[in-house]
């Protein structure tokens, strides 16, 4: 065993769960505001990010810590220790502030650059959702895994809207043959795919921090996952303003049904 990476593992999850109190009480009435890149933002989202950034440099001060909400947004950040921490405080800030609990906090540890473990504590179902690549998937209490069975029209598949219509035109068959789910939580779409909840997950619009953490636990859950375009791992630098990292993943017969879809000359 890795006992620094396990170290930091066991502490990760000390750190999530030291704020799940602050995080429910601060629900649906804690005041926003709306940042230039029209995402919303609220005092709980930067408490949380400094409580548990705090948490977790007691223990690893030479750790990379990165966080939409506490890093500088005119500057780089270059990733240069083995371990580092990526974390969105509450991802579907939006819903959180206006009482829909479809939302998150989503805490990635990476090794070299590529998470190795996630943390995503799941509002709505008040549940710690935790596992990496040879530690294994778990939804709360129960070990989890994506979807083994073939698509079909009860298949879930989560999705971010608006959507450009030249992409819309090429997932047309997926929009009219299956059945769409859009939480508002880039993170939950894609950990739901890695437990199981989902077939699958495509999103246009997310960053690396609303990802990291679900990357990690759908290759524990034995997902796929492909970036469409410039792939975000292995991460060498971290900035608030970085461009949107497109993907899809999920079970093994959705991912195998998208890419039929990208890649069809009918479409």
């Amino acid at each position: 065993m890795d006992k620094p990476l396990k170290h930091r593992i066991n502490a990760g999850q000390v750190a999530v769960a030291n704020q799940v109190e602050f995080f429910h009480r601060q629900f649906g009435v804690v005041q926003s505001d709306w940042k230039e890149d029209d995402t919303r933002v609220t005092f709980a989202d930067f408490a949380i990010s400094e409580k548990i950034f705090a948490d977790l440099r007691q223990s690893f001060p030479k750790d990379d810590y990165c966080s939409e909400e506490s890093n500088p947004m005119d500057e780089v950040q270059k990733l240069r220790a083995r371990y580092a921490w990526v974390l969105d405080p509450i991802d579907g800030t939006n819903n959180y502030a206006l009482g829909i609990p479809i939302c998150a906090i989503s805490l990635a540890l990476l090794k070299n650059g590529v998470p190795v473990y996630g943390f995503i504590y799941d509002m709505c179902r008040k549940t710690l959702i935790k596992g990496g690549p040879g530690f294994g998937l778990h939804d709360g209490r129960t070990v989890a895994r994506v979807k083994s069975a073939p698509m079909d029209p009860q298949s879930l598949v989560g999705l971010h809207f608006p959507l450009e219509a030249t992409v819309y035109d090429k997932l047309q068959p997926l929009l009219t043959r299956h059945r769409i789910r859009s939480l508002g939580s880039g993170t939950l779409n894609l950990a739901y795919s890695a437990v199981g909840r989902l077939d699958g997950a495509i999103d246009y619009k997310v960053k690396v921090w609303d990802l990291a953490a679900a990357y990690a636990l759908l290759q524990a859950g034995g997902g796929e996952f492909y970036f469409m375009g410039e792939s975000a791992f292995p991460l060498k630098e971290f900035h608030p303003q970085s461009s949107a990292v497109p993907f899809f993943g999920g079970s093994p017969a959705f991912c195998a049904f998208v890419k039929e879809l990208l890649t069809s000359e009918s479409v």
